[in-house]
């Protein structure tokens, strides 16, 4: 004898499963029924105030996995916790700003502690960037922190950055490495067609045996310490 399944004759009850808001996401339940909600909406496209194929949820979202985007816009941010290498940044003109203290450890010992409650920054094992002057005139950069001279019995000039450029606080250390006897090193405040000063003179000479001087910026000027 032949058999039968169940045939539905009146499907009214299933022409429109889906429940919920238009866009919401269906969630399938344990009892079979679809249901919506407007917390999880896909929005396909711009009439809603969204940009086309956005998917909206309000709410907490709770990834075990990986997530990969090609961008990521975060207004807020509670906890950070990475590990291996971080890159911040694309250009020359950003800039990262954070509301607090900086300390940077290498292991256990602290290198590098930017205090905000007094301002003051510690620095341990401080390394400026070194440059070695081989040629006259030479035009030092923001970024050279130690100049050390290394042609002898040949008059030197060295013209400084601007100081507005290196910004108030930015030092430079001048050492002369080589045993001179007649010639100079002139040390010049003039930054192209602009006149900066070096102790309120257009520049400062050194002369003798491994002479050295110590330059801060004011913002303005350049002055020995």
């Amino acid at each position: 004898m032949a058999q039968f399944g169940w045939a539905y004759i009146n499907c009214d009850d299933v022409t429109d499963p889906a429940k919920g808001p238009t866009g919401s996401v269906q969630v399938h339940h344990a009892d079979g029924d679809l249901t919506g909600s407007a917390y999880l909406v896909y929005h396909s496209s711009s009439t809603t105030g969204y940009n086309p194929n956005t998917l909206l949820l309000s709410g907490t979202l709770v990834v075990t996995g990986a997530i990969s985007a090609s961008t990521y816009h975060i207004e807020d941010i509670a906890i950070i916790d990475a590990t291996g290498s971080t890159y911040f940044g694309d250009g020359q003109t950003d800039i990262h700003a954070r509301t607090g203290s900086l300390e940077v450890y290498s292991d256990s010992a602290l290198i590098l502690k930017a205090n905000a409650l007094n301002g003051q920054t510690t620095i341990g094992g401080f390394q400026g960037t070194y440059k070695r002057v081989t040629s006259t005139p030479f035009t030092a950069s923001v970024s050279q922190t130690v100049l050390g001279i290394d042609t002898a019995n040949t008059n030197i000039t060295i013209c400084m950055p601007s100081a507005s450029s290196a910004g108030a606080g930015a030092v430079m250390f001048i050492k002369d490495q080589t045993s001179r006897t007649s010639s100079r090193v002139y040390i010049s405040g003039s930054t192209g067609t602009s006149q900066e000063l070096i102790d309120s003179a257009s520049y400062y000479t050194l002369s003798g045996t491994y002479p050295a001087i110590n330059l801060y910026s004011d913002g303005k000027n350049w002055w020995i310490f």
